[in-house]
């Protein structure tokens, strides 16, 4: 099918292209952009540039390579621009299914080998569950009950690359971009988000980031509210516990040894509870329904503040097991209902669907090269394929609310391959991790979001 017929025939998707083309550039990168975006979507297992390139082009895959390979490892087009331009079509039709809640700090990293590629070392790896050789992204996520979207990601450069001029040189690290820890990294993408004037919503992390205290201090100097994980041995001033004055009637801070009688970890105040405040609370996503035992305490973070403010700790303690299992900080109202704090705490898992969903359907961690400014590029290409996606699924929301009542499909370019273009193999569905995600929805796991929105014609093409 030919770019003319792709266009009569995908006529949102075509709009779409147009509104991206008006903010990177030169008129020449639209059909590069759509192209890597249309090999994004197709239904391939490997979305890495020559793939794409044999399944767009086939008639000419070594031209169509180079055009594909220079717009994505070279062209000086900001990811910024981009990405504002993303959300700026995305959220609004998200925002017709319900208003933004929750802001999701979180990241992923991309297995890899060797040690060339930017930011690649050995640290943990979410996707594998260890410590492995790996790049990692750290990303922030407006979301409701019914989407989400990625507005920001930023590779994490570790200490080791970003003290070495010369893997800095080689992979063409900016000059200004110099090490941050994660926290830091999610803190300013934060910071940034607000200064465009993003909708608002509670800030949502996991323990990596809440355990943090510089980071929860940022997350409140910046006036948002937050649920973010923390590890069971994070220290908490004890309920009864009061500070002593000093004579001039300030807060005296204790000696160490004064303090820890006053001082428990959240698993020592957890294990600590009678049974008959522990409750059992049901919480909702995609459609099922969730049950687990909760507790909920106004604490006191044991911090360098003489008088911390009061803060929710909710903790979880599903039946069967022998210790709560996972624990939240929450500067949420004081009287906001439990149910509600346990909602707003659960619906961190939609980070993990739109990783999933970036991953195994739109190729976030196929990129090949090397360079700073390829690896950002292709992630905010793969962002603004999905955030296509997400946009024609928000038009047609179960129950019909919000826009058309019956799905539209969407008829996708019929690139025939050639002899010399690599077999569409499907790509495997992973199922989530329960521990990770243990809010989602059975019905759509392993449901590709891709496939899900392909015309019966195209399904049948690459049957």
């Amino acid at each position: 099918m030919t770019h003319a017929a792709a266009r009569a025939t995908w006529p949102g998707f075509e709009a779409y292209i147009d509104s991206l083309c008006e903010v990177i550039g030169h008129a020449d990168r639209k059909r590069p952009l759509r192209d890597y975006c249309t090999g994004l979507l197709l239904p391939v297992e490997r979305k890495s540039v020559e793939p794409m390139a044999a399944l767009t082009a086939p008639a000419r895959v070594a031209a169509q390579h180079q055009s594909l390979l220079h717009f994505v490892a070279n062209a000086p087009w900001s990811d910024a621009a981009l990405m504002r331009r993303v959300r700026e079509w995305v959220l609004p039709r998200i925002e017709t299914l319900g208003p933004i809640e929750a802001w999701i700090v979180d990241d992923t990293g991309f297995p890899k080998k060797g040690r060339h590629s930017v930011g690649v070392a050995h640290q943990y790896c979410g996707e594998r569950g260890k410590q492995e050789n790996c790049q990692v992204i750290v990303t922030l996520s407006l979301a409701n009950r019914h989407a989400s979207l990625p507005v920001a990601h930023r590779l994490y450069l570790p200490q080791a690359w970003a003290s070495d001029p010369e893997r800095r040189r080689k992979a063409k690290v900016p000059r200004e971009v110099i090490f941050q820890t994660k926290p830091q990294i999610a803190l300013q993408q934060i910071s940034e988000s607000l200064a465009a004037g993003l909708a608002r919503g509670t800030v949502l992390a996991d323990a990596g980031y809440g355990n943090d205290g510089a980071f929860r201090a940022g997350i409140a100097a910046l006036g948002l509210e937050y649920v973010v994980g923390v590890q069971s041995n994070l220290l908490l001033w004890r309920p009864e516990a009061i500070l002593p004055l000093t004579p001039r009637g300030r807060r005296k801070k204790p000696s160490w040894a004064d303090q820890r009688p006053s001082q428990a970890s959240a698993k020592e105040l957890a294990m600590a509870q009678p049974d008959e405040i522990w409750r059992e609370i049901t919480w909702r996503a995609e459609g099922d329904a969730f049950r687990s035992r909760f507790l909920r305490l106004r604490v006191r973070p044991a911090t360098r503040d003489a008088t911390p403010a009061e803060e929710w700790l909710l903790v979880e303690w599903p039946e069967g097991e022998a210790e709560p299992t996972k624990y939240w900080l929450s500067t949420l109202s004081a009287d906001i209902a439990f149910e509600a704090l346990v909602g707003r705490a659960k619906l961190r898992w939609r980070i993990e669907r739109d990783y999933l969903e970036l991953k195994q359907e739109l190729g976030l961690g196929h990129y090949e090269g090397r360079g700073w400014r390829g690896l950002h590029h292709h992630v905010s290409l793969s962002i603004a394929s999905y955030g296509f996606l997400i946009a024609e699924r928000a038009a047609f929301p179960p129950g019909g609310q919000g826009g058309r009542t019956q799905p539209q499909t969407i008829a996708l370019p019929r690139y025939r391959r050639s002899a010399q273009s690599p077999s569409p193999a499907g790509t495997a569905h992973a199922e989530f991790d329960r521990d990770n995600a243990p809010a989602l929805g059975r019905r759509n796991r392993g449901a590709p979001l891709t496939m899900s929105l392909l015309s019966p014609a195209v399904h049948e093409e690459w049957r």
